[in-house]
């Protein structure tokens, strides 16, 4: 995905220009990393689990007809359809567990130390992580147009609780499927569940670990890259914010690197305002918000900007705090 992580010393603050130390990341080299990734293979590809939620149908046909004309035939319909929709739901959650186990030894290995060295050393490990955080996103954005999920959860939980699997496992199976249930209605009630385990990872690493200020400059970091990689990599008309500097010789990014690098640059963003005690709407904060907006604004995708306005606007912790000027809560609201 372009030299994402690649030699700039230029990250705008607010409308002054802060040095940044080099870290050079490829994310479109092909070659094997020499890290030992395998206790992150669970964070591996997940193309497949969002074709499986973007290709989610639901079944609220055969839930209405169950509920509307009860009886053996329909209800028995219902849960047959029911019971594979759910088994996709608890693969849904299983990542999330994944990431549950994985993101603090991420954060431990990025995070402890010099995080600009770390990043260089620990170039697999670093996209695996902002592969996490574009994941996180899509993964959301898909989610939160999916109603059926919850309707057919629901419908899950009264068959459950109307003894249904009753005939078919033992006591304490099904006992184990309902504690199972009440963990996954958790994860699907929150709009966001899978930025919600992120950032609850984040801080309580923080908390336990206490290094707030190495992992803010971790997220701040890609922030600004990803800016970076979007910005200076524009054409020559592009306004002042977004053109190239004298160090840069890339050419312009592809439409899939832009939109990755875009949605990876507002997950950092908000979990930085999550961890931060100011958070990054503060004029000192090394995130330009102002800027920020502006490369989502110019240039996002149909699909995504919409949601990468709503997700800055509705995810963040600190938009709304009177330290915040009015002019980033005009430019964040619009």
């Amino acid at each position: 995905m372009g030299n994402f992580l690649s030699q700039f010393n230029e990250l705008v603050n607010r409308d002054a220009d802060s040095k940044v130390p080099d870290v050079n990341l490829d994310f479109e080299d092909s070659t094997m990393s020499e890290e030992n990734l395998e206790p992150f293979e669970a964070l591996g590809p997940t193309a497949e689990l969002l074709d499986m939620l973007r290709n989610y149908e639901g079944c609220g046909e055969y839930i209405r007809q169950a509920i509307g004309a009860p009886g053996t035939e329909a209800e028995t319909e219902a849960w047959n359809h029911v019971r594979p929709a759910v088994d996709k739901l608890k693969q849904f959650y299983e990542y999330s567990s994944a990431i549950e186990t994985c993101l603090p030894l991420i954060l431990q290995t990025l995070c402890i130390g010099d995080v600009n060295k770390n990043l260089e050393r620990h170039k697999g490990l670093a996209r695996i992580l902002c592969n996490l955080l574009d994941f996180v996103f899509e993964f959301d954005s898909l989610k939160m147009k999916k109603p059926q999920i919850q309707n057919d959860f629901s419908y899950y939980r009264r068959c459950l609780s109307r003894g249904k699997l009753s005939n078919e496992v033992d006591l304490r199976s099904a006992m184990n499927e309902d504690e199972l249930a009440n963990r996954l209605s958790m994860f699907y009630a929150y709009p966001t569940p899978m930025l919600k385990t992120v950032t609850e990872v984040t801080t309580q690493f923080v908390a336990k670990n206490r290094v707030g200020r190495s992992v803010s400059e971790c997220l701040s970091t890609l922030a600004g890259v990803c800016y970076h990689s979007v910005g200076s990599s524009t054409s020559p008309s592009s306004s002042s914010s977004f053109k190239k500097s004298s160090s840069s010789s890339r050419s312009p990014p592809r439409p899939e690197t832009t939109a990755f690098c875009l949605r990876v640059m507002v997950i950092s963003i908000i979990i930085y305002d999550h961890i931060d005690p100011q958070g990054a709407f503060v004029k000192s904060s090394p995130i330009n918000i102002k800027n920020s907006v502006k490369a989502i604004q110019s240039y996002g995708n149909a699909n995504d900007t919409p949601n990468l306005m709503s997700a800055l606007r509705y995810n963040t912790k600190h938009l709304n705090d009177a330290t915040t000027s009015k002019s980033i809560k005009s430019l964040v609201a619009s």
